[in-house]
């Protein structure tokens, strides 16, 4: 079982820019995918982005060109650049690992993801 703790949320105008960090537990952190999704009040839980072992990144397209994944394996850490926020952004966001990277999970869908954190708010106020 890994450890995950998000920081790096809060409230920000519409325009502006959190960065949101997510630091696992293990010592294999390296080989994780990770994955942030995030949750508005009355719906379902989406992905945003994920990065895998080699670095290849996938995002929502609500978010692509505003948002960055990356990571730093030395720092077992995990990052979530998010610029130009909107008010459609606030919602409640989650880091999430997958120990094995293997095409065999869909890393899109949240079932591919073992580990979760306890989240972190994101709220954008217009």
């Amino acid at each position: 079982q890994v450890q995950l703790v998000e920081s790096g949320g809060g409230l920000v105008q519409a325009g502006g820019s959190l960065r949101l960090s997510c630091g696992a537990s293990g010592r294999t952190f390296s080989s994780y995918v990770m994955g942030w999704f995030r949750q508005a009040p009355g719906k379902e839980r989406v992905l945003v982005a994920f990065i895998r072992s080699n670095g290849i990144t996938r995002y929502a397209d609500s978010v692509k060109g505003r948002f960055t994944i990356s990571r730093d394996n030395a720092k077992n850490t995990v990052y979530l650049q998010m610029n130009s926020l909107k008010p459609e952004d606030t919602a409640v966001y989650y880091c999430a690992a997958q120990l094995v990277d293997s095409s065999a999970y869909n890393f899109l869908s949240l079932l591919a993801y073992h580990n979760w954190g306890q989240g972190t708010q994101v709220t954008v106020s217009s």
